[in-house]
């Protein structure tokens, strides 16, 4: 059986499809267009060649998305892609693809790819962080994610950095209205900010050429990254912790975080591994798949 989702990012939007083994038969992007109507269009385009690519069709398909859906209203919310906040994008991608969509936080979706088969295979809590040019978080227990009763569980990027230092205080202003949240210390174009350059790949190369600004910065990532993680470690002490996003790729953090983390729990021992997304940036499409139960 032959499985499809869609990974909606903030700069790239992919469709994917995924035999019963887990393995891909199709793998298909475009740029997010950023504007409501060309996005329904490019979903339609891509699902259109992933089904051509596959040699299947499909009668539904997962959809990872920034933000959430709100229970009342039906409506997205929360989405750094603001366009899409206020919009019936499920009902809307239902109508034009003719097929049932299940959207679900990109996060989320993370952080169910990596539990089924990825960093957090095995573990019975996973907490999943994306960290790049956004900042999100997943949760996911028994290979089911944890939404909660709002359906806004694992909103890590907008929480405030905990513990802050007067020079942090009251932080940056967020694209969400508020100030110090998470996001505005931890993703990738945060971390270039504070650093003063002007990517991310640019502050690595300077760290890697012995440029101490750069370092410092780095240093400063990492204790801030520790202190929002230790809040969650402290709220539901997961197996598992698996970082995903641009950030993800800079392997200083696999050796540092888990001793920057430990001093900031509330416990005697700390011994949770941090783990890079086993899936790349191929794990939010991979989760978005795994929406649908396979005998579905």
């Amino acid at each position: 059986m032959i499985r499809f989702g869609i990974d909606f990012g903030g700069t790239k939007i992919e469709a994917a499809a995924l035999d019963a083994k887990g393995q891909f038969v199709a793998r298909v992007r475009k740029p997010n267009p950023g504007n409501y109507k060309d996005a329904l269009d490019v979903v339609a385009e891509l699902v259109k060649d992933a089904e051509a690519m596959a040699g299947a069709t499909c009668a539904r398909l997962g959809m990872g998305i920034p933000g959430s859906i709100s229970p009342r209203s039906g409506l997205i919310r929360n989405a750094n892609s603001t366009y899409l906040n206020g919009q019936r994008f499920g009902e809307d991608l239902t109508q034009r693809l003719a097929r049932q969509v299940h959207l679900a936080n990109d996060a989320n979706c993370l952080a169910l790819s990596e539990a089924a088969d990825g960093a957090g295979a095995g573990a019975r809590v996973v907490f999943a962080v994306i960290i790049g040019t956004g900042c999100g978080g997943g949760v996911v227990v028994d290979g089911r994610i944890i939404d909660g009763h709002n359906g806004f569980g694992g909103e890590w990027g907008h929480m405030p950095l905990p513990w802050p230092k007067p020079e942090e205080y009251p932080g940056p202003e967020c694209w969400c209205g508020r100030k110090g949240c998470m996001e505005t210390w931890v993703s990738g174009p945060a971390f270039s900010r504070d650093a003063g350059f002007a990517t991310g790949q640019a502050t690595m190369d300077a760290i890697q050429s012995g440029d101490a600004s750069a370092a410092a910065a780095l240093d400063r990532y990492v204790d801030r990254l520790s202190r929002g993680l230790a809040a969650i470690c402290d709220i539901i002490d997961p197996d598992v912790i698996v970082l995903g996003g641009g950030m993800s790729n800079v392997d200083a953090l696999y050796d540092r975080l888990p001793a920057a983390i430990a001093p900031h729990v509330f416990s005697d021992v700390f011994e949770t591994p941090v783990k890079k997304a086993a899936h790349g940036d191929s794990s939010g499409v991979r989760g978005a798949v795994w929406l649908w139960p396979l005998e579905a």
